[in-house]
């Protein structure tokens, strides 16, 4: 399995506008095949951050969820407003 804990750093007070499709692709993520978990949470300290955590059965259904239409629409909605870093282990 691998796990994905990916922090998200809103611009300009967009936290809301991120926040909104993070959410859209929370919910369509977890329909994926291959999707463990998939969750995201706001910060209670820091009020321009989302904390994203994943977990996939395996890299090939990671590499078709960043190829799915909801990671590439939602993804460029969060990209426009905001930065991403992602760290990636491998669970066995």
């Amino acid at each position: 399995m691998i796990r994905i804990n990916c922090f998200y750093e809103a611009k300009d007070g967009r936290l809301d506008e991120a926040f909104r499709a993070a959410k859209e692709l929370v919910a369509e993520s977890v329909k994926q095949d291959g999707c463990v978990a998939y969750d995201v949470f706001v910060s209670g300290t820091r009020p321009d951050i989302l904390f994203f955590c994943e977990t996939w059965r395996d890299k090939a259904a990671l590499d078709a969820h960043m190829k799915s239409e909801p990671f590439v629409k939602f993804g460029g909605i969060m990209n426009a407003v905001g930065k991403f870093t992602i760290e990636q282990f491998e669970m066995k």
